[in-house]
Order: structure tokens, then C-alpha cells, then sequence
């Protein structure tokens, strides 16, 4: 017999890649594109997930760029509260390619959204980053000088990166109709004010999410031609949907849209390498081991194995357990989750829930 079947690894087979292994121990999951070495400058940005990946990174004594790191006066324990030591930049969560984008093309200059600030009993927010100051600022001009210096940070680090990593998060977003200025979350949640006459519901679809990275792409390689991209998908369902369809459904189409535009990131881009976080976590041969008992938040345990797939396929065999950082169990109680030890803006969606 001669056809392309014939002779193929075990992996390429359902019976002897899959269901004759232990889910823990997959061959051939993730074979990198190209290698990440130690002295590389590394840049990230993306959904909660991908402060783990962010952290390891450091721990491991990778070159992890911050452009924005705490103030010397900010106890450690208060980082993630403020916004610091989450990703490259006190951005927060980017949870969107259209997020990335505009985030990018602002440091640039090239994008200034009408949406300015926002106030709460006094306070002051940046609409493109409600959570970085918990209690807002004192004044709109503080406010103001904080996200200049921010954006005047962010504008340096596609030149310094030779790798970006982004963890895509959701389908589902919120934009301002009168420029389509996206934002990270829904207006009335953390700050804001709701009104359907200035925001509208969006959930981007498979051509736009592409799209939209590809531009990006387009982007820092003008500023920086040799940047290569690691993309992967965020195994977190989303907390709660306002597409009108049943939550499990909205997830569904949500990473399967996000992971068919990685699929095809990779298929035509060189410079782009894919790890399958995603499957690791949510495939359903991993029987949702992986996941705290609400189902959502991803277990220190899945954190581990997660991220000893991906070092150990760059060579790299640390005990990633001991560099996982730990936070208490979530009750099954019905209650707001703990997220556990990375700050995750949608998570408040869940106090609006029955």
C-alpha cells in the first residue's frame, strides 16, 4: 500500500495518540516552530491565563521585558492589585485582538479614542484600564499623566521584543459606537456607565479576530522586522455571556473561533508558533482535571502541567510545580470564584448572576 497514512507516528492516530496514553503524558503535543532561548527579550500581553506564562518566564530567568514595574515603594503583595508584574506593560488584561491592536496603535499615536475617562463616586478610570487603580484616581489630570507615561511605555516595547506572546481570551467584547474603541470591559461593571447609546455588544467574528491580529503583526514588524509571535488560546471559559445563547454554548464558539484563527496564524506565518494550552486544559481526554471545582478557574496542578510541556519542549526541566504560585481553594459554594493568583477583570461578572 502507498498513501499518505502509511508509516505515520503514533501521534497523528486517535487510538495511539490519545486514548492509549495517559492524558499526562501526550507525545508530540507541541513541537516549537523555532527555539526560545534564554537571552531572548520577551514581551506578553493577553487574557488572565497569561499571567502564568508571563511569570514563568521570569522565574525561570528568561529575559521577561517590563516597561512599567512597580514603584519601589508599592509592597510586592500589592503588584497584581495595581496592575504591576502582570504582563510587559500595566495594560491589565487584553482579552481581545481588536484590544491589542488599539492598544498598540494609541502608543503609536495613530488611534485616539474619543472615550476619555470615566468617573465613580468621585474617582477617576481609564476606560481601557478600569481595574489598574482599585479605588481610581484622585484627579481626571492624574489620571491623564498616568496613562501618558503608560502609553509612552508600551510605545518601546515592540522595539525591544524579540518574541510576543499573546494569549487570546474572548469572542465577546464591548466598543464605543462612536469610533468602535474597544474596550476590556463592560461599562458599569468595574466603572463607567452603562448607556446603549454610547456602547454596543460585539463578538467578533473568525474573519475579524484574524484580521485584526494581522494587523498588529503588520504593525510591530515595521517597528521591529525580525519579532516572532507565540499564540496560544486561553483554556478559561468566560464567565458569562451576553450574546443570548447559553453560556456552555457561547464558550464553545468563542475558543473554537480563537483557535481556528491560530490555526491558520501559524499556517501562514513563519515568524508565528502555536501552544496548545488550550487543549491541554479543556480537551476533553483531560476530564477537566485540570479545573478548580467551579469548573472555570484552572488548578495550580493544570498551571504545572501546562507549562512543564512547554519548557520541556524548549529543552528547559526546571520543577515548574515549585514555580507555580499557589492560592486558596474555591468553594463550590455559589458565590464569586476566587480566581486564584491572577487578577481577572470578567471575573466580576459572576456577582450579577442569579
Amino acid at each position: 500500500m502507498n498513501h499518505p497514512y502509511v508509516n505515520l507516528p503514533s501521534e497523528a492516530f486517535w487510538r495511539s495518540g490519545v486514548a492509549e496514553v495517559s492524558a499526562l503524558e501526550l507525545e508530540a503535543i507541541y513541537t516549537p516552530r523555532f527555539p526560545i532561548l534564554k537571552s531572548s527579550r520577551i514581551a506578553a500581553a493577553g487574557s488572565c491565563f497569561a499571567q502564568h506564562i508571563g511569570r514563568q518566564f521570569k522565574s525561570r530567568g528568561y529575559g521577561f521585558l517590563d516597561v512599567e514595574p512597580a514603584p519601589a515603594l508599592l509592597a510586592k503583595e500589592s503588584w497584581d492589585r495595581f496592575g504591576f508584574n502582570m504582563y510587559s506593560a500595566r495594560y491589565g488584561n487584553v482579552y481581545s485582538a481588536r484590544q491589542l491592536l488599539q492598544l498598540f496603535q494609541r502608543a503609536a499615536g495613530t488611534f485616539t479614542p474619543q472615550e476619555e475617562c470615566w468617573e465613580k463616586n468621585g474617582r477617576f478610570f481609564d476606560p481601557f484600564r478600569p481595574s489598574i487603580e482599585p479605588n481610581g484616581f484622585e484627579s481626571r489630570a492624574e489620571m491623564e499623566k498616568d496613562r501618558a507615561y503608560h502609553l509612552a511605555a508600551v510605545k518601546t516595547l515592540l522595539e525591544q521584543a524579540d518574541l510576543f506572546v499573546f494569549t487570546f481570551g474572548l469572542t465577546e467584547g464591548w466598543e464605543c459606537l462612536s469610533d468602535g474603541a474597544a474596550l476590556p470591559t463592560c461599562p458599569g461593571t468595574i466603572a463607567g456607565e452603562y448607556d446603549d447609546q454610547r456602547y454596543g455588544f460585539r463578538n467578533f467574528t473568525y474573519p475579524e479576530v484574524l484580521a485584526d491580529f494581522e494587523a498588529f503583526m503588520d504593525l510591530a514588524r515595521a517597528i521591529n522586522p525580525d519579532l516572532k509571535f507565540l499564540i496560544t488560546v486561553s483554556p478559561v471559559p468566560l464567565t458569562a455571556t451576553a450574546s443570548g445563547e447559553h453560556v456552555l454554548a457561547a464558550s464553545s464558539y468563542s475558543k473554537s473561533v480563537l483557535r481556528a484563527v491560530c490555526g491558520d496564524l501559524k499556517t501562514r506565518h513563519d515568524c508565528v508558533d502555536y501552544f496548545p494550552s488550550y487543549e491541554l486544559v479543556s480537551s476533553h481526554p483531560m476530564r477537566a482535571m485540570f479545573f478548580r471545582p467551579n469548573l472555570r478557574s484552572v488548578s495550580p496542578v493544570g498551571v504545572a502541567h501546562v507549562m512543564e510541556t512547554f519548557f520541556e519542549a524548549h529543552g528547559d526541566q526546571a520543577d515548574v510545580s515549585s514555580l507555580v504560585e499557589t492560592g486558596p481553594p474555591v468553594s463550590p459554594v455559589d458565590r464569586v470564584p476566587d480566581e486564584d493568583d491572577v487578577a481577572c477583570d470578567e471575573v466580576i461578572l459572576e456577582s450579577f448572576g442569579r
